[in-house]
């Protein structure tokens, strides 16, 4: 073997290694604060797949953990009407189609130019979770602001939905928010929900880019492993590794991610 061919075959296996360990870094993130596809997309994208599709495996990847979070709150979800619930699932599934398909028809070069955007964005939004779930719990004890904002609660998760459907990145702040805002004062019926509708708006986006063939099989299928591993690990951390220092974590690597697409693009 030359020393060109050994230098790619151990640039191969790193790549494979990084992919694996940000996989894994997502499950245990998202089973504690959340934040996973701030590791999974640059991964990707580091390692030479194109941005769209990128994020489409990206959103295949950390979307295991969803079924497990609807298994963990299906008490709150069975007492809730099951009339709303199949709206809000039409509502959740359309908008992510919706943005799936947006993504798919977005020029890459105009995805990748939005990339480190998105990435600050959702960083933003990470760090500013719980005070706008503060915020929409004041709002929810108050009768007349609460009836007034509920109005809103649907066309505000198709606008969520078709966000999460193009890019999945603070998906459930968004949907924590808009619980919270439009009258939802139940901190766990709102997590139940959010958990539910990003379930079931990432199952129709996901099959929209496998579909499309948007999807980097190989890769998709090591992360989707590799992320449940993280997610059974971090659900065992997360009962003694205190939530803030996995935040600040979040939001560091958020920024780091964000700044290293900007100074690329």
């Amino acid at each position: 073997m030359s020393g060109g061919d050994a230098t790619t075959l151990w640039l191969a296996w790193g790549n494979w290694a990084l992919l694996a360990a940000a996989a894994f870094g997502a499950g245990v993130l998202n089973a504690i604060a959340g934040g996973g596809s701030f590791l999974t997309l640059p991964a990707l994208v580091f390692t030479g797949v194109p941005p769209i599709a990128a994020n489409a495996t990206s959103a295949l990847a950390v979307s295991p953990g969803y079924l497990g979070s609807v298994w963990g709150f299906r008490a709150e979800l069975g007492a809730l009407d099951r009339g709303l619930l199949k709206r809000e699932a039409l509502v959740a599934a359309v908008g992510g189609v919706c943005g799936a398909l947006l993504l798919l028809v977005t020029p890459a070069k105009v995805f990748a130019g939005l990339v480190p955007w998105l990435l600050l964005f959702a960083t933003v939004l990470f760090a500013l979770g719980p005070r706008l779930a503060q915020l929409g719990r004041r709002v929810g004890q108050d009768g007349a602001e609460s009836t007034a904002m509920a109005r809103w609660r649907m066309p505000g998760l198709m606008l969520v939905s078709v966000y999460g459907g193009y890019f999945n990145g603070g998906l459930g702040i968004l949907l924590m928010a808009l619980y919270t805002l439009t009258g939802e004062s139940r901190i766990h019926t709102a997590n139940a929900l959010k958990n539910y509708n990003s379930f079931v708006l990432s199952l129709l986006s996901v099959v929209a880019f496998a579909v499309a063939g948007a999807i980097v099989w190989p890769q998709a299928v090591l992360m989707m492993a590799c992320a449940t591993v993280g997610g059974v690990t971090g659900a065992r951390l997360a009962k003694w590794m205190p939530v803030a220092w996995v935040r600040s974590l979040v939001i560091g690597i958020g920024l780091l991610m964000a700044v290293l697409f900007f100074l690329k693009s």
